[in-house]
């Protein structure tokens, strides 16, 4: 039986038709669908030609993660307490200077900080669970002891999690997909805790090895499908999980290209998307960027792209610059502004 997918073709402008759909409870809205198939290609449709189970999918306003409203754009901030990550490694080693960085950032605009102990750059290996514990849980536990701001856990490892829950972080964000240590979703269910299920092909040491796809929108469209259905069948209530297709995970500049210009597809699963593509490889290439300090206008273009598609939380390092443009674009689109 052949697949179809539904995407919404999302729209910002202020002249909205009487019979457009909000996508997600959000920002964008929709009077029209693209209908895709893995044989026959892509027509376009009217919204009230899409099933009912999959325009409701797309329209259900999302729940809150953690303390989070996902009708509203958020800005995740990247903590890298890593002395390797390929933007900023060694740079918020130890609590003291993770908090700083934090508070920092929290000031620029952000509404969630993201902490990884264990790089994921193409290429990274990995490394024991003792020394991820060591960079993440005093950073986690002085956060939260200091700043009233959630936080996420970046981590592919359960033993990670469970220090870092304990520490006060409210939220797991695996970049494996629940793939890697089949411990981690049972004890997101044990403790209640929203959940970010990103897409990789292959693991950080090889995955940019030849990146291969049938199609690669609707090959991540699925397995982030499958991996919400085995979420939930374990307890996961489906309005805590976060859905991430993994950006530079396993993906070549055409197919990361292919998932951003698309991305809108991801809310018929029905979940939050997250989007971090911030400094990441094909900025350098495509923006003639060599230096990773040097690609926040790049980064930012992309979030807004993302953002310009519903996408409610994208993950960045320049959370200062991505929270001024927000605002200019959020002013801009609306046609109006209200000084506080």
């Amino acid at each position: 039986m052949m697949t179809v997918y539904y995407r919404a073709i999302p729209q910002t402008d202020n002249a909205r038709p009487d019979d457009a759909l909000s996508i997600a409870g959000g920002w964008t809205w929709f009077s029209h669908a693209e209908r895709i198939t893995r044989d026959a290609g892509t027509t376009i449709i009217p919204a009230s030609e899409v099933p009912a189970d999959v325009r409701d999918a797309i329209v259900r306003p999302r729940a809150r993660i953690d303390r989070l409203r996902m009708d509203r754009p958020q800005i995740m901030g990247i903590l890298n307490v890593t002395p390797d990550s390929f933007s900023d490694g060694g740079q918020h080693n130890g609590p003291a200077r993770a908090l700083a960085h934090a508070k920092r950032m929290v000031e620029e605009g952000a509404a969630i900080i993201d902490v990884g102990g264990e790089s994921t750059r193409p290429g990274a290996m990995e490394i024991p669970i003792e020394a991820e514990i060591a960079r993440v849980g005093p950073s986690v536990a002085a956060i939260r002891n200091m700043l009233d701001i959630p936080v996420s856990i970046d981590t592919r490892k359960a033993p990670v999690a469970q220090v870092a829950l304990e520490a006060g972080a409210g939220l797991v964000n695996d970049v494996a997909g629940f793939t890697f240590d089949h411990n981690l979703a049972p004890l997101c269910v044990r403790a209640d805790v929203p959940v970010c299920v990103m897409h990789a092909q292959g693991d950080p040491g090889t995955m940019q090895d030849n990146p291969i796809y049938e199609n690669v929108l609707l090959d991540v469209y699925d397995f982030l499908n499958a991996q919400i259905s085995m979420l939930t069948g374990l307890g996961i209530a489906k309005d805590k999980i976060v859905v991430d297709p993994g950006i530079g995970f396993g993906k070549t500049i055409s197919h990361n290209l292919e998932l951003l210009n698309r991305i809108s597809l991801f809310h018929s699963l029905g979940c939050p998307i997250l989007l971090g593509a911030s400094r990441k490889g094909f900025i350098r290439v495509i923006g003639n960027a060599q230096d990773p300090q040097g690609r926040s206008c790049g980064s930012v273009a992309v979030a807004l792209e993302g953002i310009a598609q519903g996408v409610q939380i994208v993950r960045v390092h320049d959370v200062g610059d991505t929270r001024q443009a927000l605002n200019l674009w959020q002013a801009v689109t609306k046609g109006t502004w209200h000084d506080g």
